[in-house]
């Protein structure tokens, strides 16, 4: 006998961000200390390039393609079971096939068991071929970083195989609508990688030394975050087999749906190692500095556009029969999330440099690699929105079964991202981050190298920081626009994104520029006092103008406040009626 099935709560979005806040908090947290004692060094690029390359198999086989082929069948199985025992007609029958349940649990079994062959298997032929890997992906290594990317990759490939079964624990749990536990699971795995880089600095490790003890903490952390899942996992999954089923309706829809979806997250991922091989071109801290750059960038991607996501694609998948009920739920996920996106990219592009100082400035980690990755994170949040309103976009067809045309989208926008990336990254290259501004330095070489990289000799200075990596940011905002626009004629959703962006737009436009005037005011502050007051400042005002613009999302901030202020005020109040009805009895 089955559980039974709880309706959806609107807590579920909240539990995700909850989750995901405390888990990228947690991350925050870890690149805090690796960034002062990496910085955008040698040893940083290396790490950098030993991440990417074992993420292919987190990409590939994770959450993204879970999501796209997994969940949906899964849902469905268990809202089948669920109006069975609604209907009093479910009956033992000692039938994996036949019992709804014990179907849901068989299909779970089964794509468990195929993911721990696959992974396996991966994960066996990363180690073996790290050298050639690393030499095909990230060409412009020099010597010193090549080597210990190479040894990076090969520990780091170990914990790569424990995330992509931890992201089989969250399919299961996200729809069985438990969604705080595996979205707070990263926690750990943040965790190991800061006692990993404390135990280095307390041993006084060389850089080299601190980015292979990192590598051990990735391995480390991986393992944890599978641990801490697989209990309640194992519990909701009931019927749980470790076998694959021939002839199995669900799991052939889950084969079917799995293709494409691995496609689509494969042209992704070709995405993000053409960007690290073209980041291995540049100036040594290119590859740092993207590396941090996204980690913002996906902040509010994950806290926000994720977490609505994740949430509503369960229920999208129940009711995908449903064209009414299917497209309210887009255009309330679309709102939701237009909504936090545009305050994010406001906040990264006024003062961005503020947060940036506060999270990583500090030991190697100088002013002029500040400047760097701010402006790599301002390309970055100019296509914010898109991406988020995009996550949802994909999960509607997720829903409806269609992941072929998403993964069409998603190869045109890998070529556009690269195209303008090549375009603009080695113009940009040559321009010299100083204490005192920007240098620029067109001219060395002549004009046709600026179609080029650097001679590998001014590529491999460390105490010249270039602006090269700023290209790709602003190659992937443009092509996250490109995607949304194609997402959004594929869904005729047109009136969906209008509807999401009118509003809140304006009140990110003014929240930029009255952001952008107080930090000229408190810019010569210390970064702990200014990057807080700037954030501050820049949330109340785009609270209070989307509230006058109509935006009922607005709620989501200033219901808080208003609870707050009145909880106070209550307080007040309360010892003056007592002592008023003292003196009426007196």
């Amino acid at each position: 006998m089955t559980e039974p099935q709880r309706p959806q709560r609107a807590s579920g979005p909240i539990l995700v961000a909850l989750g995901i806040g405390l888990s990228r908090l947690a991350g925050l947290g870890r690149e805090t200390v690796a960034s002062r004692l990496l910085g955008n060094t040698a040893a940083g690029d290396a790490f950098a390039v030993a991440m990417r390359i074992p993420n292919m198999l987190q990409n590939l086989l994770g959450e993204g393609v879970l999501s796209a082929s997994f969940v949906p069948v899964y849902s469905r199985l268990l809202n089948e079971a669920e109006e069975n025992e609604t209907e009093e007609t479910e009956h033992e029958t000692g039938d994996g096939d036949k019992d709804p349940t014990h179907t849901a649990g068989a299909v779970a079994g089964a794509v468990a068991a195929a993911l721990m062959v696959i992974v396996g298997l991966s994960v066996a032929l990363t180690v073996t071929l790290a050298r050639p890997l690393t030499f095909v992906l990230a060409p412009g290594l020099t010597s010193d970083r090549f080597e210990l990317a190479v040894s990076l990759v090969r520990i780091t490939a170990l914990g790569t195989g424990f995330l992509v079964l931890s992201a089989w624990c969250l399919g299961v749990l996200n729809s069985h609508r438990r969604f705080f536990l595996s979205y707070a699971a990263p926690v750990l795995w943040n965790a190991l990688q800061v006692a990993a880089l404390i135990v280095a600095w307390l041993l006084a490790f060389d850089l080299d030394d601190v980015a292979r003890a990192l590598a051990w903490g990735v391995a480390g952390g991986g393992l944890a975050q599978l641990l801490v899942q697989l209990p309640l996992t194992l519990r909701l999954a009931k019927g749980l087999r470790l076998r694959w089923l021939r002839n199995h309706r669900s799991l052939t829809e889950v084969r079917q749906r799995f293709g494409p979806a691995v496609l689509g997250r494969g042209v992704v991922q070709i995405s993000a190692y053409v960007d690290l091989m073209l980041a291995s071109l540049l100036a040594t801290g290119a590859v740092a500095a993207l590396y941090r750059g996204q980690i913002l960038y996906m902040l509010p991607v994950s806290l926000f556009a994720m977490s609505v996501a994740a949430a509503e694609l369960p229920e999208m998948s129940r009711q995908a029969d449903d064209p009414l009920a299917l497209a309210a739920r887009c255009r309330a996920a679309c709102r939701k999330v237009a909504f936090w996106m545009l305050l994010a990219t406001a906040v990264y592009l006024a003062a961005g440099d503020l947060i940036v100082g506060l999270l990583f400035q500090g030991g190697v980690f100088t002013e002029q690699d500040t400047v760097v990755v701010w402006f790599v994170l301002g390309a970055y949040a100019l296509g914010l929105t898109a991406t988020g309103l995009s996550r949802v976009l994909q999960n509607v067809c997720y829903a409806k079964g269609d992941t072929s045309g998403p993964a069409r989208i998603a190869a045109l926008r890998v070529t556009v991202a690269a195209a303008v990336g090549i375009l603009v990254m080695f113009p940009l290259d040559r321009v010299i981050v100083t204490s005192g501004g920007l240098v620029d330095d067109n001219l060395n070489g002549g004009w046709l190298g600026l179609a080029w990289a650097l001679p590998e000799a001014q590529r491999s200075l460390e105490d010249t920081v270039r602006l090269g990596a700023v290209g790709l940011a602003i190659g992937s905002a443009i092509a996250a626009w490109v995607e949304l626009v194609l997402l959004t004629r594929r869904l005729v959703a047109h009136d969906t994104v209008r509807e999401a962006l009118s509003a809140p737009i304006s009140a990110a436009a003014v929240t930029f520029a009255a952001t952008a005037a107080l930090k000229l005011l408190i810019g010569d502050w210390p970064v702990l006092v200014s990057a807080p007051i700037a954030a501050g400042f820049a949330v109340t005002v785009y609270a209070f103008v989307a509230f006058r613009r109509g935006v009922a999302e607005s709620q989501l901030l200033l219901e808080p406040a208003r609870r707050i202020i009145w909880r106070n005020r209550l307080s007040t109040d309360e010892p003056l009626s007592n002592s008023d009805e003292t003196d009426e009895s007196e």
